[in-house]
This record gives structure tokens, sequence and C-alpha cells, in this order.
């Protein structure tokens, strides 16, 4: 069993590696469409890419990277790190432009990617001539001499960074805004990782998938199942058939999936018995967090897959997640606590969950506030942004912007984004409670309520549908509000689209929204 990160080893992302290497060099590390790295392959990547950087970069220089999954990408977590450079994941689903923008933000001086992509970027980025630098990832001398374990030590020893150095400059979604870069170092990333330890245990035996992109910080379950030497599986892009297979062949346990993919993957085996087959006794649990739960869904999943679930609530910032609702917690909301169906769950131990009022006042349970988190996970603040470093920030508490509140039993419930909170007519409406009405309608795929300007009420609720086949009237949407929520937060505006448009991680981005209806896109 590995040490406890805690307890001061590893003190970097390349220990963890290293450790590993050394412990099972020859188990399998890493498997992405079908090819696998075992542990010690792994790291000779890492050392290679290490190596390539020392010759082109000085310490502190920042890496962007710009690839769908692959397994180069997680070489690139602890490679880029390892000497004291900063890794930059670029979101491939982004425009040129916004690529740019955070190439030139972040400063990197090398951008190392696929072609198609790097040619996407060179073409309409906008970058200036020969600035940055773009190397192929193809074209990077991954094959270097696969070393033995025993040089895993030579290689920690050697690494020029310090716990305290930003190893990874990650763009946030931005869900309310512009992106912002955040700062995660070393230390607060393998914080992240050992609070999950905690709310989402490892077991013997395990075998993790994820279908997220690695640009995402998710993409820290990865390096979380390599502190427990367990197999991790990347899916190049989701799609039920490709989840499906990589469990036969690699006999995964434990899943990661938004609500979305979990509806897809159900309709999918429940048309296919023989995928069904593959999947149930296999899984063991299926982790979510981007975006709520539906209980009949969960219900449905149960019985279907006759699997466990446990939620997580986390955030780029928060180098990963910080609350866990627990398989427990799952069977309790769906037989006793039905409550318990709308929490975030309880704080993983070395973290602190707070709920404070505007001016950074302690709210006692119960009562409604802004969400704030203090532990080691926690990030430094934002890249050359010390304006929204200092917004961020009350007496050591990071304000996460979600407003929600921590009932007696320390659970904690969200209620909307801060910013996702309409205010019409002196009202707050929450979002979220409009939506959970809405998708009881029948012919309501997905939803979508935004606040739009209004000279009068200040703003308006507008809901957005993505209908289901023959699209609900907007007089049966309005009258299902009507009869469950109080007039003010009932919509005066219905709008019909094929889709919402969303992050990489699923979450819906509600500022596209706002600005595309309010005519300012």
């Amino acid at each position: 069993m590995p040490r406890n990160v805690m307890d001061g080893s590893p003190q970097r992302l390349d220990d963890l590696l290293d450790a590993a290497a050394r412990d099972a060099p020859d188990a399998p590390a890493l498997s992405v469409d079908g090819t696998t790295w075992t542990f010690r392959e792994l790291r000779a990547r890492v050392d290679a890419l290490s190596a390539y950087l020392s010759g082109r970069c000085s310490r502190g220089a920042r890496v962007a990277l710009l690839a769908h999954n692959r397994l180069e990408y997680v070489a690139a977590y602890y490679g880029v790190p390892r000497d004291g450079r900063i890794l930059v994941p670029l979101n491939q689903r982004l425009h040129p432009r916004e690529w740019a923008d955070q190439i030139a933000r972040s400063g990197a001086e090398l951008v190392i990617g696929e072609p198609d992509l790097l040619d996407r970027l060179a073409a309409e980025g906008g970058l200036p001539a020969g600035r940055p630098a773009l190397a192929g990832i193809d074209d990077l001398p991954w094959d270097g001499p696969e070393s033995g374990p025993e040089s895993a030590t030579e290689s920690a020893t050697a690494s020029g960074a310090d716990p305290d150095d930003v190893a990874w400059l990650m763009f946030t979604s931005g869900t309310t805004g512009r992106p912002k870069g955040v700062r995660l170092t070393h230390r607060s990333l393998l914080a992240g990782i050992e609070v999950t330890a905690s709310g989402r245990p490892v077991r013997r035996g395990d075998v993790f998938c994820t279908p997220f992109p690695l640009c995402h910080v998710a993409g820290y379950q990865v390096i979380l199942h390599h502190l427990f030497r367990r197999h991790a599986v990347v899916l190049r892009r989701f799609t039920p058939a490709a989840l499906v297979e990589a469990t036969r062949r690699h006999g995964v346990t434990n899943l990661s999936l938004a609500p979305t993919m979990l509806e897809d993957l159900l309709a999918h085996v429940e048309d296919d018995p023989a995928a069904l087959d593959v999947l149930r006794g296999a899984v063991r649990v299926i982790a979510y967090g981007s975006a709520p739960m539906p209980v009949p869904l969960l219900r449905r999943a149960g019985d279907v897959l006759g699997c466990d679930f446990n939620q997580g609530f986390g955030m780029t910032e928060l180098s990963g997640n910080a609350a866990f609702l627990s398989p427990d917690d799952h069977r309790a909301a769906i037989t006793t606590r039905p409550e318990l169906a709308a929490s975030a769950g309880r704080p993983a131990g070395g973290v602190e969950i707070a709920v404070l009022d505007e001016d950074g006042t302690h709210l006692p349970p119960g009562a409604l506030g802004e969400i704030a988190v203090r532990g080691p996970q926690v990030t430094t603040g934002y890249w050359d942004d010390p304006d929204a470093t200092a917004e961020a920030f009350t007496g050591g508490w990071f304000r996460t912007g979600d407003a929600g509140r921590v009932d007696e039993d320390g659970y904690l419930y969200l209620v909307d984004r801060l910013k996702d909170v309409i205010i019409t007519g002196g009202e707050n409406v929450s979002s979220l409670e409009v939506e959970d009405v809405l998708r009881t309608v029948p012919g309501v795929a997905q939803v979508a309520v935004v606040g739009l300007p209004d000279p009068r009420w200040g703003q308006t609720v507008c809901a957005v549908i993505v209908p289901d086949g023959t699209p609900p009237s907007e007089d049966d949407l309005i009258a299902a509000c009507r009869a469950r929520l109080a007039g003010f937060k009932t919509p005066r505006g219905v709008e019909y689209v094929d889709t919402l448009p969303r992050t990489g991680n699923g979450k819906v981005r509600k500022s596209a929204l706002r600005a595309r209806l309010s005519g300012s896109a």
C-alpha cells in the first residue's frame, strides 16, 4: 500500500509515478484505444519527455498541450512539471482564437499538439509568427530506453520541482464568463488526490475508466489510481459502445460519467443484452459530479446495472473534488432519506466547508450563502490576475461562487451558481429549482433556465428547452411551474433549441445562452 500523501511522500507528481514504477513495473498503468503501457513504460515516456523539454525550456516555462485523449497526455501530466515547468492543457473543443488567447495569457513558449489541431491553431488562432514554438506530439522522442525500477529513485532525486511549484495551469470552463487560469501546485494536486482517496476509496483489483477530456481537472483521477498501482483506462471519446468494449477488454470496475452519459449508456444496454451482460457484475461503482443526478435515473441505473453511485463536489480551483455523497448516502436517498438526493455530500477528511455571507461572516447550519472551502488542495490563485485572486479569498477561505447551505449533519446542498441566481423584481430565483420542475413535463429532454435583462424587473426568467420528440407547448411548461412554484419563479419566456451549449465536462454554458438570447453574442 502506498504511503499517505499528506504524510510527506510523495512530494511531487513524478514521485508518485516513480514509486509505482518501482513497486509494480510490469503492472498495467494506462490504456487508450486498446494500447496499454505498464508503469515502467509510462515512466520511460515521462523521462523521455522531461529530457526533451530540458533542452528547450527553462524552469518555470509554460508548455501548452493541444490534443485529444491519448497515452502521451498522461505522460505530460507527469513529465512537463517534473523539472519545474508548467503544463497548460488546452481544451481541444474550443475555437483556435480561444486557444491563442490562453496561450498568450499563460505565456506558453511551446505548444505540443496533434497535427490537425496545430494546423488550425496556426491558420485561425492569430498567433504572432514563430511564437510560441509548435511541436507535433508524434514527433517527440517518446521511445527512449526503458530503465529498470531502481532508476526511479535517481529520477526523483534529480527532479528540479519544488512541491509548491505550479504543476498545471488549467483554465476554467468559463461557465460564468471568461476562463481564468488556475494555478495548481504539486502539493495541491496531491492533496486533492488524497481527499478523493478518502471520499471515493480505491479497492484491490479496481480498474478505472474515464471518458472525460484529460484537459479538465477530472483527469486527476487517473493519478489517484496510479497512487494505488491501479490500471486507468481512458476513452479517446465517449460512446456507450466504446465504454462497453473497454469494460470487456480490461475488466473495468469504476466509471466516471456525467448524467447525460449514463442516460445514453442505459439506452444502449437496454437495446443490447450482450452489452448489459458485460457491465452487470463487473462495474462496482459509477462516480459523477458535473450535474445533478435525478432520483429516477439513479433508480433505473441501479436496477439495470446493479452498481453503486458516488457523487463528488469539486472544481478546478479545488484540484478536484472536496465533498462526496457516498454509496450508502445514495441508498438512503432512494429508500429512507429522499432529501439526500439533493445533497452534494459531506466534506472528506482534510477539507473544511463553510457558508459565508457577502461580508465573509460564517453562517449557521441551514442558512443560505456562498460555499467556501479551506484546505491544502485549494489553488494558490489565478495566473497573472491578482484582483481575481484577492476577490476569491476571504480570511484563507476560497469562495467558490456557489450558493448553498450546509445542514446540521454536515451535508452540503447547492442551490445554484451565484451568477446563475436570477434576481427578478427584487426576488431571488434558483435556476436549478425551475429546471427541476420543467424536467417533469413530458416532451422535455433537456432544459436550462437563465435570467435575461428586463427594464422593469431587472431580469426575467427564461426557459430554454431541448424537446424529446413533439415539443411541449409553452402553456404546458408555464402551467407546470405555476402549479409548483411562486409566480415570480415562473418563466416569462420559452425558447426551443436543438442542443444546449456545454463545456467538455458536460456543464451547460449558461453565459453563452444568456449572451445569445439577449442579443449580445
